[in-house]
């Protein structure tokens, strides 16, 4: 694996990326977290996304070994270990590997073709997950508040959503020590809070990279 893309791109981004022995070692830090299956977990810069597939593979590890026998909860709990990572990422070819590269896990870990309810419910988490902005400002490329949402199983097949501004999350840190990316302090109100969802409902509001752009 290299290292670097480009020099200018060192210059100009100071874009290095992680070796994967170094992002196992991190990783090992907070072991257990890694390997529950709804931890959150966010990488401010996350490049083509070798932090998150190396928490994912350790999560889907998790689903297996609680829920391997039953092909619907198996699903079901990858899905849900999907929608609890997140990344920002500043270059568009980082944020495209990125999105390729988790999905590509998640569809070989469930042995999914394109064409899988359960695949274009992942590709749709990851296009509102994984998001193209500036940790730094907490803005997307378009200059608008990176929103984020919180998902959660309500059990049988199903998914609750509240999206909330990043901003307001990290504004959360200095009035809670609980450590969580979301938290249920009463001064802090979601932007909007969805009805529940499937993962056929989430499918059918993947669109094609292209359509997303226009």
């Amino acid at each position: 694996m290299t290292l670097i893309k480009s020099k200018q791109r060192i210059a100009d981004h100071g874009e290095v990326f992680t070796p994967p022995w170094m992002v196992e070692a991190i990783l090992d830090l907070v072991k257990h977290e890694t390997e529950r299956i709804d931890s959150r977990f966010l990488e401010p810069a996350c490049g083509s996304g070798n932090f998150i597939v190396a928490i994912l593979r350790r999560k889907f590890a998790a689903v297996e070994l609680k829920y391997g026998k039953s092909d619907f909860e198996r699903r079901h709990f990858a899905l849900l270990a999907l929608m609890c990572v997140y990344g920002v990422e500043l270059l568009p070819d980082n944020i495209a590997e990125c999105r390729a590269n988790v999905l590509e896990l998640f569809a070989g870990y469930l042995g999914l073709d394109d064409s899988a309810a359960h695949y274009r419910a992942a590709s749709y988490v990851l296009s509102q997950n994984i998001v193209h902005g500036d940790a730094l400002t907490m803005s997307t490329h378009t200059g608008e508040p990176i929103t984020f949402a919180e998902w959660a199983s309500l059990g049988k097949g199903k998914f609750k959503r509240r999206d909330f501004r990043l901003d307001v999350l990290t504004g959360m840190a200095q009035h809670t020590a609980q450590g969580s990316l979301f938290d249920k302090h009463e001064i802090f109100t979601p932007v909007r809070t969805h009805e529940p969802m499937t993962a056929a409902d989430l499918a059918a509001l993947d669109r094609p990279v292209a359509q997303e752009a226009a």
